[in-house]
């Protein structure tokens, strides 16, 4: 292991300043690649289990249990079938697949023999095909006919759009479609297991990956990892989260994300630690979420990682007498996460949430609420070890001007050796460095006085739903191919349970007529993504602009949410007051909802209440100010 179990408690950041007394390379000595990292943990832990295969996320069902030395093995293999196939170092091997024992052999495998591209395999074929040709990819590996048809089908409908592509790879199936087209547990098969047939010396900041970012739909951007990238962040993550070979980790994000392939992959390789997959669809998969308490207790399950709407999806499953006292803590990340739910989960489950922040640019985790000392509700916690992260005033070009002081908003840059050397579109790196080495995040912050982070927007404006990126352009270029508009503006309104919803403001063009009901019927048409269609059109004579003439995206956010918040407080107050609300900035933290409520009853208390209660849901800053009749 990298790490010793009884090092130094996390407690605040001279702890995490202690563990960087020992340098990274010092750590990491006689590591260059995640397959030097599959190779020790062979030979250290054996036949210990490193991977749980469990069908369809039921606790009752058989297991297929794969060993570390049979993972080193399968990943061997892929390597060499790779290899066989005409991948070296700088070629790509795509997958799009669900969760299953053959997506690991195809991660390793192909960082390994080449570069291996993540492709989320529920994105629209044209958005499948744009990320395949950005990286070249000549080695696709996916669900054949019997397994997914609908997901062949794509791959057929794109296949000729992809000249790159030489050899289609099908898990599930027994026997190859044609001469390129091929069974990958047979093709596996043929190769050896005991050495690389390559010869390959891998180099730390050789690429091993690419990941695309950007959201679910439009064009995504694709973000390069190199090993040095990846062996930082599962390093530093498993000190932050104290793994050791004893330890248990749920997996049920999908593959195609660095959280699945880090937090429940690489990392816990590092420390000897068992993941269970939570089936194919993990999450999304309705039976793991129903007996996920009892799968907690069949592994004895030391942690998970989930987004917010699993915590609250969660609190609809009841325990009902199952042992769960060997969660240490789960770890929540990817959007904010209302207060309410934090305590509800807590108070159901005992189980502590530690709150994080991550990023694809920054390969996957850069902050974390500390697991030993004090946890901050609504905050993202300190910096993991050898990352550095700080708040700063920027240019009009996006370049430092200065760091921000204690509890000053500005824009959160990261830096450190988890930090990505960039995208592969050259267009795409275009100012989002503000200084050497220093990473734009695009999310606004500040820092307390304690080194605790806390978010306070994003500056890139996506509408995150459920832990789902969404471009707003892409919604906004689909409105715009309505004929009767002529400005369009996307943001996210608040919800309780996704975090955000799309909404898109639109302003007609001269003489042009259009409904709110025929813009959805033409969105629900124009954007592909189903998560990205917006739940409300809202029609204006004009869209707020900045001094130069852009569009002011924040107040639209905020007339989104004071819609929201009004019409919720009318549902709640009804006859009993009357609720003026104002949704604006907020110097601390970022945006404050202020209601001022004139009571019409003389008796508030229970409706105060009540209002209370709902508004806890949201990740939002809130004043009610009563004005009794």
């Amino acid at each position: 292991m990298l790490w010793e179990s009884s090092e130094v408690p996390i407690r605040t950041v001279a702890d995490i300043a202690a563990i960087q007394a020992v340098p990274l390379e010092q750590r990491l000595q006689g590591l260059h690649s995640s397959y030097d990292v599959l190779q020790r943990a062979a030979e250290r832990y054996g036949e210990a289990t490193a991977l749980v295969y469990l069908p369809e996320g039921d606790p009752d069902q058989p297991t297929l249990d794969v060993s570390y030395r049979a993972l080193l093995g399968k990943v061997t293999q892929a390597a060499n079938l790779f290899h066989s196939l005409g991948i070296d170092s700088t070629d790509v091997v795509s997958y799009a697949l669900p969760n299953l024992l053959e997506t690991h052999y195809c991660i390793w495998g192909g960082e390994t023999a080449g570069i291996v591209n993540a492709v989320n395999p529920l994105l629209e074929p044209a958005q499948v095909a744009h990320i395949l040709n950005a990286v070249a990819t000549k080695v696709l590996v996916t669900m054949g006919p019997s397994g997914d048809g609908e997901l062949w089908q794509k791959i057929m409908a794109i296949r000729a759009a992809v000249p790159s592509l030489q050899t289609i790879l099908l898990v599930g199936e027994s026997t190859d479609l044609a001469p390129d087209v091929l069974a990958f547990a047979s093709a596996l098969a043929r190769q050896p297991a005991e050495r690389l047939l390559s010869g390959r010396r891998i180099a730390r900041d050789d690429i091993a990956s690419c990941f695309h970012t950007g959201g679910t739909t439009g064009m995504p951007k694709v973000a390069l990892h190199s090993h040095r990238n990846e062996l930082a962040d599962a390093l530093a993550g498993g000190i932050m989260c104290g793994l050791s070979a004893a330890d248990t980790l749920l997996c049920g994000l999908p593959l195609f994300h660095v959280n699945g392939v880090i937090v429940t992959g690489l990392m816990p390789f590092m420390a000897g630690a068992r993941v269970v997959l939570l089936g194919a669809n993990g999450y999304r998969q309705k039976t793991a979420l129903a007996n996920f308490w009892r799968t907690v207790e069949r592994f004895g399950a030391s942690f998970f990682s989930a987004v917010p709407t699993v915590f609250a999806a969660l609190l609809g499953v009841p325990i009902e007498g199952a042992r769960v006292a060997s969660l240490r803590f789960a770890l929540c990340g990817a959007a904010a996460m209302p207060a309410q739910i934090i305590r509800r989960f807590e108070d159901a489950s005992g189980i502590k949430i530690l709150e994080g922040y991550g990023l694809t640019e920054g390969t996957c985790v850069s902050s974390l609420n500390p697991r030993d000392g004090e946890r901050r509700v609504g905050s993202i916690g300190l910096p993991i070890p050898y990352q550095q992260m700080k708040t700063a005033l920027l240019d009009g070009a996006g370049g430092w001007q200065r760091d921000c002081g204690p509890d000053e908003i500005g824009n959160l840059l990261i830096k450190g050796p988890n930090v990505f050397p960039g995208y592969k579109e050259a267009a795409a790196n275009r100012d989002i460095w503000a200084a050497e080495g220093w990473l734009n995040t695009g999310d606004l912050a500040r820092i307390d006085a304690d080194g605790y982070l806390w978010l306070t927007g994003r500056q890139k404006e996506l509408i995150i739903r459920g832990g789902h990126n969404i471009e707003p352009s892409m919604i906004e270029d689909a409105m715009l191919g309505h004929p009767a508009v002529q400005f369009a503006a996307a943001v996210g309104k608040p919800d309780a349970y996704a975090g955000e919803l799309p909404v898109v403001f639109v302003v007609l063009r001269a003489g042009m007529q259009a409904s709110s009901d025929e813009l959805l019927a033409h969105a629900r048409e124009a954007i592909p993504e189903r998560a990205a269609v917006p739940t409300e059109v809202f029609i204006r004579t004009a869209l707020p602009t900045t001094a130069v003439g852009k569009t002011f995206k924040p107040q639209l956010r905020y007339e989104a949410a004071q819609r929201v918040f009004s019409e919720l407080l009318h549902a709640i107050a009804g006859p009993r007051a009357e609720c003026a609300v104002s949704v604006g900035p907020d110097d601390r933290h970022g945006t404050r909802l202020c209601i001022q409520a004139k009571a019409l009853v003389a008796d508030t208390v229970e409706l105060d209440r009540e209002i209370r209660q709902a508004l806890a849901g949201f990740s939002v800053h809130y004043q009610v100010d009563w004005i009794v009749k």
